[in-house]
């Protein structure tokens, strides 16, 4: 198996990836299907995105709705950075529970978010190239969002540096307001 399953939380799946490492650098397997449904995760990928974030970054907690509800495989490619998973779904004996990682090139581990949970993420440091797969496509029409300083989540996102925020996500609606998943 190319991947060990480190945690399984809130339904969130951490992994680290298998890497063979050589003279002229490494290889490692980033997605294999067989070796997923294995461990539990049995997603159908639709859609890659990769991301670009300075140090200090927060891409606040954006999910889809059904029809377009999202898992992600989230990976970083280079930099580091605090991944938070939080469980949306109110019929969930999980329901505003986060799971929050650290990811890094270094690392390589592999964090699976399943669909009805919300996403974002911090950089730690500078050049963060994050890429991830998605189980639905892009939808405008059902995109949604939760602010990152929302006070009933009390997210972790550290205090290393003062955060920046896109004016989409500075208008996102705390948890109370929002509109989430049944």
């Amino acid at each position: 198996m190319s991947f060990t399953l480190l945690q399984k939380k809130n339904e969130t799946i951490l992994l680290d990836m298998q890497i063979f490492h050589d003279e002229r650098g490494f290889f490692s397997e980033t997605y294999k299907k067989s070796d997923f449904q294995k461990i539990g995760i049995d997603a159908d990928f639709v859609q890659d995105n990769h991301s670009f974030s300075k140090k200090g970054v927060i891409r606040a907690l954006h999910y889809q709705l059904p029809p377009f509800a999202q898992g992600k495989l989230i990976q970083v490619l280079s930099g580091e950075i605090i991944d938070i998973a939080v469980d949306l779904r109110k019929s969930s004996a999980m329901f505003k529970q986060y799971t929050a990682v650290k990811l890094s090139g270094e690392n390589h581990h592999l964090f699976y978010i399943p669909p009805g949970f919300g996403h974002g993420f911090m950089a730690l440091s500078d050049n963060v190239h994050l890429l991830y797969k998605c189980t639905a496509e892009y939808s405008k029409e059902y995109e949604r969002g939760i602010r990152w300083d929302d006070p009933i989540l009390n997210l972790p996102w550290g205090n290393t540096c003062t955060p920046i925020i896109s004016e989409k996500d500075k208008k996102l609606p705390f948890l109370q307001n929002a509109e989430i998943f049944e």
